[in-house]
């Protein structure tokens, strides 16, 4: 099934139209709308999981994330990818919306959320096409892995080294 996005203008205004994914070009002056998501367990640990080795950035490292489908929240979209690429379901009000960025480079808002969540990796069922792994890592491993390179390029997601409590150099 093809994905449909709702367009958004440069004030992040609802223009009415959709677009499919394939369609897409950015640049164009019109937006999308994708989520991160963040969760974080009682140790303090953060949930991450690894690219499929056939997706754009193969097995790296990342936060759960993706594009908002069409006629869906912020929220929705938030909660719907964490269950798809997890296998797991947030409960709502266990999250906060932590910042909102205009990335003109993918001519995209982002909204990225954090959740507080506590599960066993064995409960993690993982997306055959999107995600191979995932770990819960301290923000000192996931620093490791963004210093080798083992986590997707931050160059528009600096937010993570204030998230994750861990100063930018």
């Amino acid at each position: 099934m093809e994905e449909l996005w709702d367009v958004y203008d440069e004030n992040r205004n609802l223009t009415g139209k959709t677009i499919s994914r394939k369609n897409f070009l950015s640049g164009n002056g019109k937006y999308h709308l994708v989520v991160h998501i963040w969760i974080k367990n009682s140790n303090n640990e953060w949930l991450i999981s690894k690219r499929t080795p056939n997706k754009f950035c193969p097995l790296l490292w990342e936060c759960t994330g993706g594009s908002v489908l069409a006629g869906e929240s912020s929220i929705e979209g938030a909660l719907r990818e964490v269950k798809e690429e997890l296998g797991i379901s947030l409960p709502m009000n266990s999250g906060f919306l932590y910042k909102t960025m205009k990335r003109d480079v993918y001519s995209d808002f982002c909204d990225i959320y954090v959740f507080n969540y506590d599960c066993s990796i064995d409960d993690i069922i993982l997306q055959e096409d999107e995600t191979c792994d995932a770990m819960w890592a301290s923000s000192e491993k996931i620093l490791t892995l963004i210093e080798s390179k083992k986590f997707i390029p931050l160059d528009n997601m600096k937010y993570v080294y204030d998230l994750i409590g861990i100063k930018y150099v």
